[in-house]
């Protein structure tokens, strides 16, 4: 249940992207916003956090980054289309979406996650653009949101095109594969923290030996930063 004070803030900012709130379900936009720890603080009671419509969010975004990629870039192979959608569709970029959304205005979440910059942590902006995204979806339908999720993205993919793939892990295979002996391997070193706000430790292995570490709020976030201590401690990139 949503207050109308929350109603009223979700409605105008609704409006200030140019959505229709007519007809769409407020509530599951507010999901969308929910950080888990504001439920584990505050309890069930004010509804589920976001991470189902993040896990359905992810995939419709992939489709439509996917699905723009393949139609305005005909020459690319597939292998170059699946880096330049990892590129676009990763942490760091859709925490870019989300603040041009403001999205970090709208989040509730639990008094620690809040005081300690929760509304700025790019795990949190890139989870809520992906979890409003999903809500989107179930709304208002795939047709009528591709136009909208590829406007925010858009300076993202501008980057992909003109060759920033910003995509460490994906540098680091390349780079490790000069050698076709080498395998490369990711382990989660360490975790720490309560249940939603954890922090975890990567550790990239190079034929099973630790080449460097990375901490992250979500796995995928330490790997990333991993790959990209070893490629500035082997001398393949500048800090």
């Amino acid at each position: 249940m949503i207050t109308e004070s929350r109603e009223k803030q979700l409605r105008e900012f609704l409006a200030q992207i140019n959505i229709n709130s007519e007809g769409i379900s407020l509530t599951l936009i507010n999901s969308a916003l929910i950080h888990p720890s504001y439920v584990f603080e505050k309890g069930v009671q004010v509804g589920p956090h976001n991470q189902r419509l993040e896990f359905l969010g992810d995939a419709v975004v992939g489709l439509i980054v996917g699905d723009y990629l393949y139609n305005n870039f005909p020459d690319k192979d597939e292998g170059e289309l699946t880096k330049m959608r990892a590129a676009v569709v990763c942490e760091s970029s859709l925490a870019q979406a989300a603040k041009r959304l403001n999205l970090g205005s709208y989040l509730l979440m639990g008094k620690g996650e809040k005081l300690g910059g929760g509304a700025k942590r790019p795990s949190n902006l890139a989870d809520a653009f992906e979890a409003f995204i999903g809500a989107l979806y179930l709304e208002l339908g795939l047709a009528k949101i591709k136009d909208f999720a590829i406007k925010y993205i858009q300076p993202e993919i501008d980057k992909v095109i003109s060759g920033n793939y910003g995509d460490y892990k994906t540098q680091f295979q390349e780079y490790i594969q000069r050698d076709p002996r080498a395998t490369v391997e990711y382990k989660i070193l360490a975790e720490t923290g309560p249940d939603h706000e954890k922090e975890f430790l990567s550790g990239v292995f190079v034929n099973e030996n630790l080449i460097a570490r990375g901490k992250g709020k979500t796995k995928k976030e330490a790997e990333q930063h991993a790959a990209q201590e070893a490629l500035v401690k082997l001398g393949a990139k500048k800090r």
